[in-house]
């Protein structure tokens, strides 16, 4: 299966401090959070989903934009022949992604609920 278009699908806010962050983002603009362990706390109500996630520093690229593909190999078949250099390849509870520059050095992911790397 190939992919056909690539949406973005969820958006990770890299935070330095996970109980002010949480404290921040539901008092500002009423987001609710599913905790999944104590570096990541997945938000709602925010009109895309996302995640906060923790850094012992602040992140250079900031928010981390997340794609979803049915077909992850195929997704980075399409990345790399674009011209974007793959970062990381890592999986997670529930499926695995990888990261990636563009031309600009701009990084994104793209994630799949099928599979595993390792």
């Amino acid at each position: 299966m190939t992919e056909t278009v690539l949406k973005i699908d969820y958006n990770e806010l890299p935070v330095t401090d996970m109980d002010a962050a949480k404290a921040f983002y539901a008092k500002a603009f009423d987001w609710t959070f599913t905790d999944y362990g104590p570096t990541y706390a997945a938000f709602q109500n925010a009109g895309i989903d996302g995640g906060l996630r923790l850094e012992d520093k602040p992140f250079p690229t900031g928010a981390l934009i997340l794609l979803r593909a049915e077909n992850i190999i195929a997704a980075e078949g399409r990345v790399e022949a674009a011209g974007g250099s793959i970062t990381l390849r890592e999986d997670y509870p529930g499926g695995r992604r990888f990261l990636f520059t563009d031309p600009s050095g701009n990084q994104l992911g793209i994630y799949s609920e099928h599979g595993k790397y390792g």
